[in-house]
Formats: C-alpha cells, structure tokens, sequence
C-alpha cells in the first residue's frame, strides 16, 4: 500500500504544492480565505511530513507539527514567504478571519461535551489547585536561578515568573505591563519588551517540554492515562465509551451550537464581569469553557449532537491543526527570541519551566491526576504564549483532546496572575 500523505499521494502532494507556491511567488494567489488555506496547507503538510522522519526531532521535540511551527517561523524570517502573503497568514489566523478562535471553539465544545460527566466534574475540582502548585514551583525554580545570575527575588518573580506564566501574550504579558505602568508609573513599554522576550524563550521550552513528556508517558505507564483525561482513579476510563447514531446535519448543529457557547462566553465577559470587575479581565474563553461545562454536567444536549461535537473535535484537531501550526508560525518573531538570548535569561526561562512541571504535576498527582497530563495542562499551558502556545504544547505532547483544560490554564489561569501581579507590583516595587 502506497504511503500517503494527509490523503495524498506523493506526487499528487508535490504538484498541487507547486501549483501554489508558484502561484505565490508569480503574485497571483488569491488574498482571500481560499488563498491563505491554501498557501497554509501547502507548507504546514510538507514540514508536518519532514518533521514526522527526522530522528531525534520526531520523538522528543514534538514532530512534524513542531517543524510546522517552527519552520514557518524561519521562513517568514528568511523573507522566503512574501509580505503580502505573510500578512493574509497572519489575517487568516487571527485577525479578522480568526481561524485560530474557530478552532479552539470547536477543540472547547467537543472536548467538554465528549467528557463523562462525573469524570469532568471531578477534574475540575483539582484544577486550580494544580495551576497553583505550578506557579508555586516555578517561583522556587525560578529564585534560584535568579540568586545565581544577581537577580533579586522580587525581580525574578515580577519580570520572569509573572509574564511566563501568565496565560500569554494577550491575556498575561500586555495586561501586566499596563498593571505595572499604572502602579509603577514607568512606561508599560518598558516592563513588555522584556517581558514578552523571556516568555517567548519560556514558550520554545514548553513546546519541547511537552514532547519529552510524552515520552515518558509512554515509557511509563503509571504516570498518565488515555491521554484524554486527567483522573487517574476513574473506572469510568475502563469503561466502553457511549456511543450515538450522528446524521449529517449533526454536524451542523454541533458547529453552530459551539459557537453560540462562545458568543455566550462574550456576552458574560464583556456585559457582566468586566463591568463587576474590570481590573481583572478575563478571557472569554473561560466563561465558554464554564457554561459548556454546566451544559454537559446538567445534561442538556442531545447524546447525538454531543457525539457530532466530538466528531468535529477529532477532525479538526487532525488535519486543521497543521494550518494552525502554520499560522502562528508566521506571528512568531524570531528577532524577538534572538534578542533575549543570553545566557542567564535562557537558564532561568527554562527553571521557571520546569518548576512549573514539577509543581503541577506533583499538585495534580495529590489531587488524583495523572503526573504527566497534569504538568502538560496546569503547568506548561501555563508557561507558554497563550492559546497558540496552548496548542503547539498540546501537539507536541500528543494530548490534543486536553485543550479544554489547556484553556483553563491560559484564560483562568492567567487572571489569577494578574491578580497576584496587582498585588505584588504595589508591594515588591
């Protein structure tokens, strides 16, 4: 049987590649959503198969999906991709298509209503606990780094800990820069170039992390489950997963009823919380990720539309994922990554990384999670660049069906650091 490559075979991947990419280089491919899948497609599935055969990079960075990363980065650095195709990537993946939101709405709704409800309700209740063992193990990680550098305490827990794990960009580096302006009255500026440098070299390492995780998932049996799930003690595990008859228009359904949950999730963020409590904002997202939950755990979607839902998930995290990969492949700024390359700033980064592992997974294992799925979700959904980092994370630790949690970790997770950084910058400063 002939290899085939996302449904292609090779020479059918190679002609349809070059019929893009001349496209391209001669200027006529279309700038809309047609022109940008395509062009996205056509590098994500060629670094995904390289990624896939490289020793080494294949089991403990995170594979093709990595690479796809990755790669496009340095092809965006390189000049290879025209600027006027780079910025119809970009437009596609975020602003204004947002294909990258669409996504995790659907990886959200298929993931919570795919869940047994007892084992959800159970796992969310350790959650937060894990997050904070994480944050905790980062801080003391982290401080001892920064003795060894000259850092004082107080700087490495504002300007290392605190934007890495931080949920983000979006939702931790740039909101904390503000915190700081407004306590401080030092320019925000000042406290985001180096805080958005730090966590880009915190991201690299959480990505890797997340590979190498994997790795000893598998080697070890006992650390991690399914990798669907978090709870270690629950026979619902064992268990033959419910089953439901799913039609065509399921599938409909499933997307529109996805996308309703997010734009409830707006509603509550923007017309009820931010106005209750608008120096803690908090992503939409979370309250999403809250009302699917309630949802499911109140039983008000049909067992055949939870089933599509799921379906959907599987899809998307399969084969739209390497669009994704490509996508923040060409938001990510290598000059900002080499910039912030020093020595001491790569060690601590990593410290604070692996403090986060260590903390979570530790919290996770008394709370009774898995060691392994605990420290992916809590702790380096935690310390990476928000809901891309979240997937690229999630890819290279091979637990994709996890994003509900990852999610968790970056939009709930990081307003509870912006609230210790409100706290910390009026006393430590």
């Amino acid at each position: 049987m002939k290899k085939k490559y996302f449904g292609l075979n090779l020479p059918m991947l190679l002609v349809l590649s070059a019929i893009v990419f001349i496209a391209t280089y001669m200027g006529v491919l279309s700038e809309d959503l047609a022109g940008g899948v395509a062009l996205m497609f056509a590098i994500g599935i060629i670094l995904y198969e390289i990624g896939e055969r490289i020793p080494i990079w294949n089991t403990y960075v995170g594979g093709g999906l990595v690479l796809a990363f990755l790669g496009t980065a340095i092809l965006v650095y390189l000049h290879v991709i025209p600027e006027e195709y780079v910025e119809l990537i970009s437009s596609v993946n975020s602003k204004p298509m947002g294909v990258l939101n669409f996504f995790i709405i659907m990886l959200i709704s298929g993931s919570l209503l795919g869940l047994n409800r007892d084992l959800m309700i159970k796992s969310f209740a350790g959650y937060i606990p894990a997050i904070l063992g994480g944050v905790l193990g980062a801080a003391i990680l982290g401080i001892i780094g920064g003795l060894f550098f000259g850092v004082s305490p107080a700087n490495t827990i504002l300007k290392y800990v605190l934007p890495v794990m931080g949920g983000g960009n979006g939702a931790g580096a740039v909101p904390l820069s503000q915190i700081y302006e407004r306590v401080t009255g030092d320019a925000a500026a000042n406290y985001y170039g180096f805080a958005i440098s730090i966590l880009t070299i915190a991201n690299i390492f959480a990505i890797i992390a997340g590979g190498i995780l994997n790795k000893i998932g598998e080697a070890r049996k006992g650390l991690t489950g399914d990798k669907k799930t978090l709870m270690r003690s629950a026979p619902e595990i064992e268990q033959n997963e419910e089953k439901f008859t799913t039609q065509l228009k399921d599938y409909a359904g499933a997307i529109l009823m996805g996308l309703t949950f997010y734009q409830l999730g707006r509603l509550v963020a923007d017309k009820i919380w931010d106005p209750l409590v608008p120096s803690v904002p908090i992503h939409p997202f979370a309250f999403m990720i809250i009302i699917v939950a309630l949802a499911n755990g109140l039983g008000l979607v049909p067992g055949s539309l939870r089933q599509a839902a799921k379906e959907v998930q599987s899809f998307f995290t399969k084969n739209i994922v390497i669009l994704i990969m490509v996508g923040v492949g060409v938001e990510t700024d290598l000059n900002e990554l080499i910039a912030a390359i020093t020595f001491g700033n790569v060690v601590m980064a990593f410290l604070i990384v692996v403090g986060a592992v260590i903390g979570s997974g530790l919290v996770g294992h008394l709370v009774g999670f898995f060691f392994v799925d605990s420290a992916v979700t809590a702790g380096l959904c935690m310390a990476n660049r928000g809901g891309s980092g979240d997937l690229a994370v999630l890819g290279a630790a091979d637990r994709m069906d996890l994003i509900s949690y990852a999610q968790l970790s970056s939009r709930l997770g990081g307003g509870i650091i912006l609230v210790i950084g409100s706290i910390l910058f009026g006393t430590l400063m």
